[in-house]
């Protein structure tokens, strides 16, 4: 090849590789510093939309994961209200076998219709008052509650649930209930076992509800689980991928530079052709 003055080509090519080194450095330290592969969309156009895909659903799986659990604290207090309930109805049954007998007279069973008296209507307060956030869940309402517990927006993704707990005294069958003597203390032993009953059932639809629960909340860390697996494969850097990069990128450039340099003195060796 003859010697040119106007262009040099091995210029031109060196500055090409230099060129090119440096934006595989440039990306290299781009990756390691931010933890990911793709630092454009360039990098991999198609990862990227798989990998956003994914961020957004391990997203709304975290939410519905918290869903799950208030879901479960509701339900939790609801069983706490009933657990309190059950208590007063076994100390009214514990009243109603001692006013049952003639080892005590009339004026201490006045005495235990009293506290009978004072455990009734605190059941009725408990079963009126216990809320979860602006809820009411013992009185009845009879209210359908969904929980939003899937990351996307079908009815599959969504537990209903018939909240029906009715544990005042009217559904109980205790209201108006004494101890005054001893056959209403007796009768009330029947009406307080039927009461248990009710209970019962109520504190094991909502043991059931919250078993459902636990099963939704294993089986969404699970997804999250796999989920964040398969988006670190496509998104995350390797590290030790991108530190040789570096050093390699480094390395080249350093000779591209020196290259770049004894391809600008070049055209110097024309010059003496005209001396």
């Amino acid at each position: 090849m003859g010697l040119r003055i106007n262009t040099n080509i091995a210029s031109i090519s060196a500055q090409r590789q230099l060129g090119t080194q440096q934006k595989r450095n440039t990306h290299a330290m781009q990756s390691l510093a931010s933890g990911s592969r793709i630092v454009t969309a360039s990098d991999d156009a198609a990862g990227l939309a798989i990998s956003e895909n994914i961020k957004g659903q391990t997203r709304g799986i975290a939410m519905a994961r918290q869903n799950a659990f208030n879901a479960t604290s509701l339900v939790q207090v609801s069983e706490g209200g009933l657990n309190e309930i059950n208590n007063i109805l076994i100390r009214l049954r514990e009243l109603g076998v001692q006013a049952a007998s003639d080892n005590i007279g009339d004026t201490e069973r006045e005495f235990l219709n009293q506290e009978s008296k004072q455990l009734l209507e605190e059941s009725n307060r408990i079963a009126k008052t216990t809320r979860f956030g602006s809820r009411k869940l013992l009185d009845g309402s009879g209210e359908e509650l969904e929980f939003h517990v899937g990351p996307f927006g079908d009815d599959d993704n969504v537990i209903r649930y018939q909240m029906k707990a009715d544990a005042t005294n009217d559904a109980l069958g205790i209201s108006g209930s004494s101890i005054e003597d001893k056959q209403s203390a007796r009768d009330l032993l029947g009406t307080v076992d039927e009461a248990l009953t009710k209970i019962g059932k109520m504190r094991a639809d909502f043991g059931a509800v919250q078993s459902r629960m636990n099963m939704t909340v294993s089986n969404l860390d699970i997804q999250f689980e796999n989920l964040s697996a398969a988006n670190s494969r496509i998104r995350d850097a390797d590290v030790a991928y991108e530190s040789a990069e570096m050093a390699s990128s480094n390395v080249l450039q350093a000779a591209s530079v020196s290259v770049l340099a004894q391809a600008n003195q070049q055209p110097n060796a024309a010059l003496r052709l005209l001396t």
